[in-house]
């Protein structure tokens, strides 16, 4: 299992900040390779806001008592003193951020953004703009630089106001036969993210014009075709860094590159650090968590 993981002034406990009207307290990710379960249960919920992204994979939800099942391209919002129980399982692969914050103004400024109250599942799409937003938050909370806390709000405001803008488009709804195309879409580059895929010869096979193809697919998803394509073999490429033997090289051609060294910085700028450093960073881990 991949964890990285960060908390405002290195302290795990939860707490409840009234001087801010939004304050982030800590924010992390877990990605599920090689264990087979990793549950959370806290009866009693925690004092602060908890806002998960499903990434890849689906995670296992209950709310009054019922499983739900939630698939990649979610996020759920936990609320004070809310029960939290949910499970992650290692078949599923799945990837997991997650941030905790607080504030005097939390509930208006969710408001502000779209989300109702009670509202737990949000349809968000799968993109590495979200990511990458999770992984800042973190290295901020890690390197404590000038106003870095002012860097996390701005942050965590600017992923509010992606998922706000996203609920916008998802008023003039898409149609039947489109969301189906967009779905096989999907389905295609998960089963052949390995092997070359040019977009506009998909498209064309398709009978679509490329440009219809690419915005309507980041509508469906929330991501450009490419970008989707990047995120599925970084993500394939990880898996193989935790639970393989593979060198660099062939973990670049095993997830559909040709050339190792822009497989590398392609990895650097998806995650923040080098594919050595990543199973580096693994090996850490699982020693001191054996």
């Amino acid at each position: 299992m991949y964890v990285d993981s960060a908390y405002w002034r290195n302290s795990r406990i939860d707490f409840k900040d009234r001087r801010h009207p939004l304050f982030v307290g800590s924010c992390g990710t877990y990605r599920l390779l090689s264990i087979t379960k990793l549950p959370t249960h806290r009866p009693r919920g925690r004092i602060d806001f908890q806002l998960l992204y499903v990434a890849a994979g689906k995670g296992h939800f209950y709310y009054n008592g019922k499983e739900h099942i939630i698939p990649a391209g979610n996020m759920v919002l936990y609320r004070p003193r809310e029960e939290q129980r949910y499970y992650y399982y290692g078949a599923d692969h799945t990837e997991v951020f997650w941030i905790h914050f607080t504030g005097s103004d939390v509930t208006n400024i969710l408001r502000h953004y779209g989300f109702k109250d009670g509202e737990h599942v949000i349809h968000s799409g799968t993109s590495l703009e979200y990511s990458h937003i999770f992984q800042q938050i973190i290295g901020e909370l890690k390197e404590c630089q000038p106003h870095y806390e002012e860097a996390c709000i701005y942050r965590l405001h600017l992923l509010f106001i992606l998922l706000s803008r996203l609920s916008d488009k998802k008023a003039r709804r898409q149609s039947a036969h489109m969301s189906g195309q967009m779905n096989t879409a999907v389905q295609y580059f998960h089963a052949h993210y390995s092997e070359p895929i040019s977009i506009k010869d998909y498209a064309q096979d398709l009978g679509l014009s490329v440009s219809w193809f690419t915005r309507s697919f980041r509508e469906y998803t929330g991501s450009a075709p490419a970008q989707y394509l990047i995120s599925l073999r970084i993500s394939a490429a990880q898996s193989l860094l935790e639970t393989s033997d593979h060198n660099i090289t062939e973990i670049a051609e095993l997830v559909g590159y040709d050339n190792p060294l822009y497989f590398s910085r392609l990895f650097r700028k998806q995650t923040g650090m080098s594919p050595s450093d990543f199973r580096s960073r693994l090996q850490a881990w699982n020693e001191e968590n054996p």
